[in-house]
């Protein structure tokens, strides 16, 4: 099985996932995956709805995982003969965008997890120095509960919403923990620096 990352929106599709994508026999993705590669499938792309039952997709299937597959992705289903694609990730575009070195970057998602699983990570992160890369879970641990975590700790940071990034309505709001940034859309992360 390939897991294919497919980039986090239009136009940040590597020329190896496309290769791989037109090749395919078997597609499976999110629909968001899905629209992303939409141009480059040739075949039925069936839509995932059990993330647990990908390890037992035929060998020959592409599976598509939006952003890089390693970063918080489909990757963490991979079998040891399975091949990973790597896709620009979210973290790589907001570095960009937001002028931040990567090998200062402490990543932690929260997405669809327990956030209090990783609150001494976050808070270690920001006291030495570190800039905290986070993909939130909307619905639990956003902005204000982020905001709210460091504050309860005396932190004072920059904090940054970076929004539908690539897409045409991208946005990225640079505040501070004393006022966290309102979010307009699930598709967001946060990045916080002092």
């Amino acid at each position: 099985m390939n897991i294919v990352g497919v980039g986090i929106g239009p136009m940040q599709i590597t020329k190896e996932a496309i290769r791989t994508i037109e090749n395919a026999t078997i597609i499976y993705g999110s629909k968001r995956a899905i629209e992303i590669a939409q141009d480059h499938i040739h075949v039925k792309a069936n839509l995932i709805k059990d993330y647990s039952e990908i390890p037992f997709l035929p060998d020959e299937t592409v599976v598509l995982s939006t952003g890089d597959p390693m970063l918080s992705g489909l990757g963490k289903y991979k079998k040891p003969t399975d091949i990973v694609i790597p896709g620009i990730s979210s973290m790589q575009i907001a570095c960009a965008r937001l002028g931040i070195v990567e090998e200062t970057v402490e990543i932690v998602t929260v997405h669809g997890r327990d956030y209090t699983t990783q609150q001494n990570r976050i808070i270690e992160a920001i006291e030495q120095g570190r800039t905290l890369f986070l993909l939130p879970d909307p619905k639990t641990f956003g902005t204000v509960e982020l905001a709210n975590l460091l504050t309860r700790h005396d932190i004072e940071a920059t904090m940054a919403v970076c929004e539908k990034l690539t897409y045409s309505d991208e946005r990225i709001l640079i505040t501070d923990t004393r006022h966290p940034p309102t979010v307009s859309t699930n598709l967001y992360c946060i990045v916080v620096w002092r």
